[in-house]
């Protein structure tokens, strides 16, 4: 008999926990996809790379190409050149003749840089030269296939470790074999110095891997005198050659590999570009892909966590969403407790400054009490002078010199009506809706209401009224500005010898530019041009008489009330050559609406 034995748990090894083990699958899920963006985006990175690579490396072949084919085709111009042709078949002409084709060869020399140009014949002796004087060992191969009647072409490294390439051309007699060859030798180490500094390195090997010609210095060295390229590891990723060498710290490693053939000069172009940049944008597309995947995965388990808790936290939230309830009513109360209070405190503001500008009127007209009675006196005296006189002439029965007396008596009433008129205007409450107001009447009517002031101050005034002018304002508020700018004028030219108010209205034009009032006196100027209009700032003595500096204020909040600007300076700054100072006001002009006058608009 058998007894089936299930074995004990092992207490020392607890079960894994479920999120645990939900956390290390849903790391290697994303290391696997970030590792499998980081192959296709570095796969895209290499075709992009090899088509820019090779498109350079077509660039850096045609340049090299094209700097030796002018040599090559100078060694064909050369075997055809008369002065050489007629040295090459003769070798025992005169000196001259062999003086004249060193010259010509070496006037080439110098203007195509190459290093040395001879002319070589059959046996081996130098018939003419231009710069080196024997024919190099490594260009025999050259020179004798130019004697077997082809063009010769060899590179090769001399005892001054220099690396030269040379091209042979044949000198044939007419009807025979060649004669002699001329020899092109060029440097090339002065060719690659005309090259332009490219971001991959460039080099061109030969048929034994040997690097000749590059824009790299360190691998002329390494390959032209020590040998092939040291490349320690190669490998094929979809079709494209990837390098790891020991070049250098300046040569790109690792790299993408790509060559092209150059049959025409006999060498190999190759082209190493660096790969880092191709890895490291791999790479951060690698990255944030396995940052998407992980914030996803990971908002996936919080939301899960979140449906697990969902209803204890709505229990709780209630609970706060009750409190926080009470407390905004409270909140909202007092908010409401506020806006009330601060639109009284407007309300009152708003009071207070009517009162003010109502306090400067009468202010003004208090000053003006003086010039106002006298204004009014002196009519009245008229009256009563013409009065007596009428009379005298009924009683005498001349009715023509009464009627006279009485048309003065009515024009001297009329006068006075006008004057009390503007007191009137002026001195009531005057609402803030702001109309069309014709400006060359407002500044009439503060003449009238100021000349009893400006008269006993002995000031000229230059103001010669225009064609009506219209802005936009209110009439009262703007003969205020204007009585308040005459006043000061004349208080400020108290003590200078010449004074004169000049005004002038220069009518602007609606929506492009302003209509302009200026008043400028003759005065000594203003002291502190940017506090003018700041409250309670005067430069005049402290006293009942001589006002409190609210007058520029209140004028300046009237303008921008209007919708314009104000501003003081002194006539010098101005442009003006008296001296003295001179406010500007700017409105806005007017519009005419159509089939309406300026006057029938602002009374509407």
């Amino acid at each position: 008999m058998t007894t089936e034995h299930t074995p004990a748990l092992d207490p020392a090894s607890p079960p894994v926990h479920p999120r645990l083990s939900w956390a290390l699958g849903m790391f290697v899920a994303v290391v696997a996809f970030g590792l499998l963006v980081f192959g296709l985006s570095f796969r895209a990175g290499l075709d992009q790379a090899s088509a820019r690579g090779a498109s350079d490396l077509a660039l850096a072949s045609d340049r090299l190409t094209t700097g030796l084919q002018r040599y090559r085709e100078l060694a064909v111009f050369l075997s055809d050149h008369p002065t050489v042709w007629a040295r090459a078949l003769s070798p025992d002409q005169s000196a001259d003749v062999a003086r004249a084709a060193t010259d010509v060869l070496q006037n080439l020399a110098d203007k195509t840089g190459a290093h040395s140009l001879m002319l070589v014949a059959r046996d081996g002796t130098v018939l003419a030269a231009a710069g080196e004087q024997t024919l190099p060992k490594g260009a025999q191969a050259a020179f004798n296939r130019a004697m077997s009647g082809a063009l010769g072409v060899a590179h090769f490294v001399d005892t001054d470790q220099q690396r030269r390439y040379v091209f042979a051309a044949p000198v044939f007699d007419p009807g025979g074999p060649a004669r002699a060859a001329v020899i092109v030798n060029v440097n090339i180490g002065l060719l690659e110095w005309g090259w332009p500094t490219e971001p991959s390195a460039i080099y061109f090997t030969d048929d034994y891997g040997v690097v000749f010609v590059s824009n790299r210095s360190e691998l002329v060295l390494r390959g032209g005198l020590a040998g092939p390229m040291p490349v320690t590891a190669r490998r094929q990723i979809s079709g494209h050659d990837l390098w790891l060498h020991e070049a250098g710290p300046y040569i790109p490693s690792p790299a993408l590999h790509i060559t092209q053939p150059l049959p025409v000069v006999g060498l190999e172009a190759e082209l190493l570009m660096d790969l880092k940049p191709v890895i490291a944008l791999s790479s951060l597309q690698a990255g944030m892909a396995s940052a998407l995947a992980l914030v996803f995965a990971t908002f996936w388990f919080f939301a899960r966590e979140r449906r697990r808790t969902l209803a204890e936290a709505n229990t709780r939230l209630e609970a706060r969403v009750a409190t926080r309830t009470q407390a905004l009513e409270i909140a909202n109360r007092d908010l409401t407790r506020e806006v009330t209070e601060r639109l009284e405190a407007e309300a009152r503001l708003k009071r207070v400054q009517a009162d003010l500008v109502q306090a400067g009127k009468l202010s003004a007209l208090g000053e003006m009490s003086a010039g106002i009675s006298h204004e009014l006196n002196q009519p009245l005296m008229a009256i009563r002078s013409f009065a007596e006189n009428a009379q005298a002439f009924l009683e005498r029965d001349n009715a023509a010199k009464a009627a006279e007396n009485l048309g003065r008596i009515s024009e001297l009433a009329r006068r006075m009506g006008r004057i009390i008129k503007n007191l009137r205007a002026f001195a009531r409450q005057e609402s803030e809706t702001i109309t069309n107001v014709e400006l060359t009447a407002v500044v009439e009517a503060a003449l009238e209401m100021t000349m009893g002031k400006v008269a006993r101050a002995g000031v000229t005034l230059d103001w010669t009224p225009g064609e009506p002018v219209w802005v936009r304002g209110g009439e009262v508020r703007l003969q205020q500005v204007v009585m308040n700018l005459l006043s000061n004028a004349v208080d400020a030219m108290s003590d200078s010898p010449d004074k004169r108010i000049e005004i002038r209205i220069f009518a602007g034009q609606a929506g492009v530019t302003p209509t302009r009032l200026t008043v400028a006196d003759t005065g000594p100027g203003i002291a502190e041009p940017d506090k003018i209009f700041d409250p309670f700032y005067t430069t005049k003595e402290v006293g009942a008489s001589e006002g409190m500096g609210l007058g520029l204020s209140i004028s300046y909040g009237l303008i921008q009330s209007f919708g314009g600007r104000i501003r003081g300076a002194n006539r010098a700054q101005e442009g003006h050559p008296p001296k003295g100072a001179i406010f500007t006001i700017e409105l806005i002009p007017a519009r005419l609406t159509a089939g309406l006058t300026l006057a029938q608009e602002a009374d509407e």
